[in-house]
């Protein structure tokens, strides 16, 4: 397979996977909003530091108001990671490849496209804010179930699982940091404590099968363990690396990948996540996210025809 084609294949990917997210979060943002009282949400300022944007976002706004962060996180031409421009960006590179994916998945690509930017009115209103998003998730679940579906398993595949694990491993990382440092715990918020993970878990759909692993009670120590050590439900980050290393495996001069995502798994495997509170966590879910970028930089030195810096 071409180094090009490879490269193109694993950033569609990516950029699926990082719209559907963006829009998981900001409709269960939305309903933690809704849930607890004025002054215990910490609002839409957190969204925007889970993508890696806060600089950025300073740059052209002076607070954190809904409709400013929802406009910039939803369809911002100035950030890079909203809804629409990971939406482009995964039609353009879609379409230089449209002879290597079936014609279902590059047509739906494009029909996802023109829905986001032409009914992002929808999306900035309260009424129909919902279906907006509910419909970019069910988008992006059929192109990935076509892709799987309908397109040989090959090593083409393999890059569009790599790059759609990675993006998952990171946005993990991400929710779990940024929610749990942003967590309110005030005696007045004490009492809705219990939502807010809630919510976290709801961030990744992973409320009903944490309560089918760790039982119905919601408590901190628990969601670390099972969002960073869960070996069975597919967006922990220890079950994304075991699938970046079966990923990697059958591909050719693949030692070097798989030696970075063993010494990843091993970290987290043998370290305490529970026992993490405060900065702690942050500083230990900072050096997760410097290990992806890691595996990020060795598959593309292995197999791109350059190293791209990774892109928020």
């Amino acid at each position: 397979m071409l180094s090009r084609v490879a490269e193109t294949l694993y950033w569609v990917s990516r950029y699926i996977e990082r719209a559907e997210n963006v829009a998981r979060l900001i409709n269960v943002n939305n309903m933690l909003m809704m849930d607890l009282p004025k002054g215990v949400c910490a609002g839409w300022e957190p969204l925007v530091d889970i993508i890696g944007a806060r600089q950025a976002y300073q740059e052209n706004h002076t607070d954190y108001e809904e409709q400013k962060a929802l406009r910039y996180l939803l369809v911002g031409k100035d950030n890079n990671s909203s809804i629409l421009n990971s939406i482009m960006s995964a039609r353009e590179s879609a379409r230089t490849i449209r002879d290597v994916i079936p014609r279902d998945v590059w047509e739906e690509i494009n029909l996802l496209y023109y829905y986001v930017k032409d009914n992002q009115n929808e999306g900035l209103s309260k009424r129909g804010r919902f279906a907006y998003l509910k419909k970019i998730i069910e988008s992006a679940h059929l192109i990935f179930g076509s892709l799987d579906a309908t397109i040989n398993h090959d090593q083409g595949y393999t890059f569009i699982r790599f790059g759609s694990i990675i993006e998952r491993a990171d946005m993990t990382s991400r929710i779990l940091d940024i929610r749990s440092e942003t967590l309110i715990t005030t005696e007045e918020a004490k009492p809705y404590e219990n939502i807010q993970w809630i919510s976290l878990l709801r961030s990744l759909s992973a409320y009903q099968m944490y309560r089918q692993q760790m039982g119905v009670r919601v408590q901190r120590s628990d969601v670390i363990e099972f969002i960073m050590h869960s070996e069975v439900f597919p967006r922990s980050i220890l079950f994304c690396l075991y699938e970046l290393k079966s990923l990697s495996e059958p591909l050719l001069n693949s030692s070097g990948i798989i030696k970075v995502i063993d010494k990843t798994i091993y970290d987290l495997k043998h370290k305490d996540v529970r026992a993490l509170k405060n900065g702690y966590l942050h500083r230990y879910v900072d050096q997760i996210q410097i290990d992806l970028a890691g595996i990020h930089n060795e598959l593309a030195e292995s197999y791109f025809l350059k190293t791209p810096e990774l892109q928020e």
